[in-house]
């Protein structure tokens, strides 16, 4: 069998040395709070372009919600 040798990402990189170390249940439930947060953000961010580059506003999504 032939192993398919793939890169690792920065991020599986960086992951990898943090679970090199062991933490504790609450420490590992705060770092996964944090990751979440992050990519809240991102989310949020990416949506707040999206309704700038769409020019959507709240009348627009009240439209929306009351078509049938």
């Amino acid at each position: 069998m032939i192993a398919v040798k793939q890169p690792l990402s920065n991020v599986q990189v960086e992951l990898l040395k943090i679970f090199s170390t062991n933490i504790t249940e609450p420490e590992l439930i705060e770092l996964k709070d944090l990751i979440a947060q992050f990519y809240a953000k991102k989310s949020i961010e990416l949506a707040n372009l999206a309704w700038k580059e769409n020019n959507l506003s709240n009348d627009v999504m009240d439209e929306w919600l009351n078509e049938d």
